[in-house]
C-alpha cells in the first residue's frame, strides 16, 4: 500500500502537480477505510512530497533568476542601446517577481527631480510621464537611505512623504504594493528600480534580493553607457582634433610655401601679375587686383568681368581698410602705411580659413611693396624723361647728339616720328602727371608739366590717334574732357620746340574760341589755324575749305569756283552776279545749289562764308598766281 501511495506522490511530483492535488491520495485512503497507520504513513509521504516539491520549486526559481541575471550580463557585454538593456532588465524583473508592473526611474541632476525612464506593464499615460520631486514618495525614501523599501499598502504607509502628483499617478495606475531598490554608482544613488502589484501582496526577502541584483546590473548598464558615450565623445573629439590638425598642418604648409614664393618673387623683382598668379595657385580660385578707383590692374580671371556683388566687397575693403568676406569672395586692402594703393581679392567656392586669410593679406602687403617700388621707379624715370623733354623744349642750343643719346638710354628714338600734345590741366595735378608719365613710359615717349600745362611727346605719325590715346589715359583722373593742341608728326630733336609752340598756340586758340574738350591740329582751326600754325599750310587750308568744289570743276570743266568768286565780289547779289558772268540768273542759282550740295547746307553762315571767301582769295593768289 505504501509503495503504491509513494508512487502516486512521485507521479504528482513528476508532472509538477499543484499542492492541492497532493491531498487526493490521502482522501482516497480515507474513503477506502484505511487504518490509522496507513493514514499516518500517507500524511508523512504527502509532507515529504510537498517538501521535495518546494525544494524543486525553489531551485527552478533560482535557476530562472540565475538565467535572467546571466542574460542581463550578456546584454551588458553586448551593450549597443541603453534603453534596450534597461527595458530587458525591467521586463525580467516583472517576470521573475511575477508582479503586475515593473519600472525604473532616474534622477535628473540638472532639473533636480526624478523622471520615469522605463516601464513594463503600465497602462496609465499619467504614470509613464510622471516626474517626482527629489525625496518624495517611496522612491525618495529609497534614494535618501540607499536602502530597499517595500510596502504592502502604499496609500496606508506613513514611512515616506506622500505628494498629490505621485499619489495621483499611482492611483491612476491602480498600484497597491510596491518594492523599490536603489540604483547606485559608488555611493551615489542615480535612480530606483521598482516592482509593484495592483493588490495587497507582500514582497519577500528573495524578491528584494533578486530586484537588488537586477538593479546592480541596471546601474552597471547605465555606467557603461556613460563611459561608452564619453569614450565615443572623446574619440569623436580626437577625430575632429586630428582633422583640424591635418587641416592646420596643410594650412601651415600652404602658408610657408606662399611665404617662400612671395619672398622669392620680391627678391627677383617680380610684378603684381606674378603675385596674382602665386595666390591663385596656392589658394585656388581667381585673383583680381584693383586700384583705388576700382579699375582692374591685373586678374587671373581672363575674359570675365568682375560681378557687381564682388566689386562691392572690394570697395568695402578699400573703405574700411580691412579684409572683407562676401559670398564666395574675399578682398584685402593693399596698404602702404596709411596710403591706400588698391585691393586684392580672391574668388573661390570654399570660404577662407584663418591661414588662407593670412596668405591673402600677406600677398596684399607684397603687392603694396611692388606697387610702391614700381611707382618709385616710374617717378624716377618720369623725372628723367621730364628733364629730357624740358631740355628739348627750352634748350635750342643743346647738342642734338647728346639729346639723342639720353633718349636712347630711356628706350626712345628721337629720330622717329613723334606727335606733340599740349593739354589744359584740370583736376588733381599730381594724379594727372602720374597718368601721363605712365602713358609716356609705356609708349616710349615723354611727359612733363611745362608752364602750367601738360606736354607730351609720343612716338607716332597719326596725330589724331595720339590725341585720343592721351584723352583716354587721363579721363579717369581729369575733372573734365581733355582740351589739347596737337602738332606733328616731327622727327629729330631740333623740331620738337617748334612743334610744341604750335601746339600751345592751337590750345590758346581753342580756349579763346570756347571749344573746350576738343583735341585739334592747327589746320583743323580753319583760317585761325593759318594764324597760329608754325608753318601755315595754305594749300591744305584751301583744299579743306574748297576741295569738293575744286575737284568738281576739275572733273567736269564747270565754273563753280568762278561763280563763287563773282557771287562774293558782287555782294551775294544774284542779278549783279548774272551780269558779271554773262549767264542767266537760273544758271547762277543752279551753280550755287551745286556748291551747297558739295560744301553743305551751312556754307553761307557767317563763319563758314568767311572761310570760303578767304580760301577763294588764297586760291587766286597762291594756287593761281
Amino acid at each position: 500500500m505504501l509503495d503504491v501511495t509513494g508512487a502516486e506522490f512521485l507521479e504528482l511530483l513528476a508532472r509538477d502537480a499543484s499542492p492541492v492535488e497532493f491531498e487526493a491520495p490521502l482522501l482516497a485512503a480515507r474513503v477506502a477505510g484505511a487504518d490509522k497507520e496507513t493514514l499516518a504513513a500517507l500524511e508523512h509521504a504527502k509532507a515529504m512530497a510537498l517538501q521535495v516539491r518546494g525544494v524543486l520549486e525553489s531551485r527552478r526559481r533560482r535557476e530562472a533568476e540565475l538565467t535572467a541575471l546571466y542574460e542581463t550580463a550578456s546584454d551588458l557585454a553586448a551593450l549597443t542601446d541603453l534603453d534596450e538593456v534597461l527595458a530587458a532588465i525591467v521586463r525580467r524583473a516583472r517576470a521573475l517577481l511575477q508582479s503586475d508592473i515593473a519600472y525604473l526611474s532616474l534622477n535628473d541632476d540638472e532639473r533636480g527631480d526624478t523622471y520615469m525612464r522605463i516601464t513594463d506593464g503600465s497602462t496609465s499615460a499619467e504614470f509613464r510621464q510622471v516626474r517626482l520631486p527629489m525625496g518624495a514618495g517611496l522612491g525618495g525614501l529609497v534614494a535618501q537611505t540607499a536602502t530597499p523599501y517595500a510596502t504592502a499598502s502604499y496609500f496606508e504607509d506613513e514611512r515616506f512623504r506622500h505628494t498629490q502628483g505621485i499619489d495621483s499617478a499611482v492611483a491612476d495606475e491602480g498600484l497597491v504594493s510596491i518594492l523599490g531598490v536603489p540604483l547606485t554608482l559608488g555611493k551615489r544613488v542615480i535612480g530606483v528600480l521598482y516592482a509593484a502589484n495592483r493588490c495587497v501582496r507582500p514582497f519577500t526577502r528573495a524578491d528584494t534580493a533578486l530586484l537588488v541584483s537586477l538593479a546592480a546590473h541596471a546601474a552597471i548598464a547605465i555606467d557603461n553607457a556613460r563611459l561608452l558615450a564619453e569614450t565615443q565623445a572623446a574619440l569623436a573629439e580626437l577625430k575632429v582634433t586630428s582633422e583640424q590638425l591635418r587641416v592646420h598642418s596643410g594650412s601651415v604648409e600652404r602658408a610657408a610655401a606662399a611665404h617662400d614664393r612671395l619672398t622669392a618673387l620680391l627678391v627677383r623683382g617680380g610684378g603684381v601679375d606674378d603675385v596674382a598668379a602665386v595666390v591663385a595657385e596656392v589658394l585656388g580660385g581667381e585673383v583680381t587686383l584693383l586700384d583705388p578707383a576700382a579699375a582692374v590692374l591685373t586678374t587671373t580671371a581672363h575674359g570675365k568681368a568682375l560681378p557687381d556683388d564682388d566689386l562691392a566687397v572690394f570697395v568695402e575693403a578699400v573703405a574700411s581698410s580691412r579684409t572683407v568676406d562676401g559670398s564666395g569672395v574675399a578682398a584685402a586692402p593693399v596698404l602702404a602705411g596709411t596710403e591706400l594703393l588698391g585691393s586684392l581679392g580672391l574668388r573661390r567656392a570654399a570660404p577662407l580659413d584663418e591661414a588662407d586669410r593670412r596668405i591673402l593679406e600677406r600677398a596684399a602687403m607684397v603687392t603694396a611693396l611692388l606697387l610702391l617700388f614700381r611707382r618709385n621707379v616710374a617717378e624716377a624715370e618720369g623725372r628723367v624723361r621730364g628733364e629730357l623733354l624740358q631740355d628739348l623744349l627750352t634748350s635750342a642750343d643743346r647738342n642734338p647728339a647728346d639729346l639723342r643719346d639720353r633718349a636712347r638710354v630711356l628706350g626712345a628714338d628721337l629720330d622717329r616720328d613723334h606727335v606733340v600734345v599740349v593739354a589744359e590741366v584740370s583736376g588733381d595735378r599730381s594724379r594727372l602727371a602720374q597718368a601721363t608719365e605712365h602713358l609716356a613710359s609705356r609708349n616710349g615717349g615723354f611727359s612733363v608739366l611745362h608752364r602750367g600745362r601738360l606736354v607730351l611727346l609720343l612716338p607716332g605719325s597719326d596725330s589724331d590717334a595720339v590725341g585720343e590715346l592721351v584723352a583716354q589715359a587721363v579721363q579717369v583722373v581729369a575733372a573734365e574732357p581733355l582740351t589739347a593742341g596737337v602738332s606733328g608728326p616731327v622727327s629729330g630733336p631740333q623740331d620738337v620746340a617748334a612743334a610744341h609752340d604750335e601746339a600751345r598756340r592751337v590750345l590758346d586758340a581753342l580756349v579763346a574760341l570756347g571749344r573746350a574738350g576738343e583735341r585739334v591740329r592747327a589746320h583743323e582751326l580753319g583760317f585761325v589755324g593759318l594764324l597760329v600754325g608754325d608753318r601755315p599750310d595754305v594749300a591744305g587750308f584751301v583744299e579743306a575749305v574748297l576741295g569738293p568744289v575744286l575737284a568738281y570743276d576739275e572733273e567736269r570743266g564747270t565754273a563753280l569756283v568762278e561763280t563763287l568768286d563773282a557771287y562774293f565780289r558782287n555782294g551775294a547779289n544774284l542779278v549783279r552776279t548774272r551780269t558779271d558772268l554773262h549767264v542767266h540768273v537760273n544758271t547762277v542759282t543752279q551753280r550755287l545749289d551745286r556748291v551747297r550740295m558739295l560744301l553743305g547746307d551751312g556754307w553761307q553762315e557767317p563763319e563758314r562764308q568767311l572761310e570760303v571767301q578767304l580760301a577763294l582769295r588764297l586760291h587766286r593768289l597762291v594756287v593761281r598766281p
